[in-house]
């Protein structure tokens, strides 16, 4: 169960749905949640983390707007095969980014330099 893995810092300058957000992205990503796990209810993850159901819904939300995870109506909210794929089309990207780099005389740590920016 991910709740056992998700830690809210309230002295953290995240919101609290960013940081539940978060750490199950990185749960999904990394595949400490396997494709197909199904995650606790809103009401349940909310109840456990001593936040409202409102701020676990927006993580969910955003989580299934990224492909993350899928909603089956009341079966609940699982793992999406297509974060599996997110990260296909990642790679796909980065390579098309290296190749654009190497081609324009741009170094590795320019490179990736420039991706960190991005991502801020």
């Amino acid at each position: 169960m991910p709740a056992d893995l998700i830690r809210i810092d309230d002295d953290s300058g995240l919101p609290p749905f960013e940081q539940v957000r978060s750490q199950l992205a990185r749960q999904i990503s990394d595949r400490t949640l396997a494709v197909g796990t199904r995650l606790p209810t809103v009401r349940a993850l909310a109840t456990e983390l001593g936040l409202a159901a409102n701020t676990v819904a927006r993580a969910y939300r955003e989580l299934e707007e990224a492909g993350m995870v899928e909603t089956r109506g009341r079966a609940g909210t699982f793992v999406s095969a297509l974060g599996d794929a997110s990260r296909t089309e990642l790679r796909h990207a980065a390579t098309r980014y290296a190749a654009t780099a190497r081609a324009l005389g741009i170094g590795a740590d320019e490179a990736v330099q420039a991706v960190r920016a991005a991502l801020r």
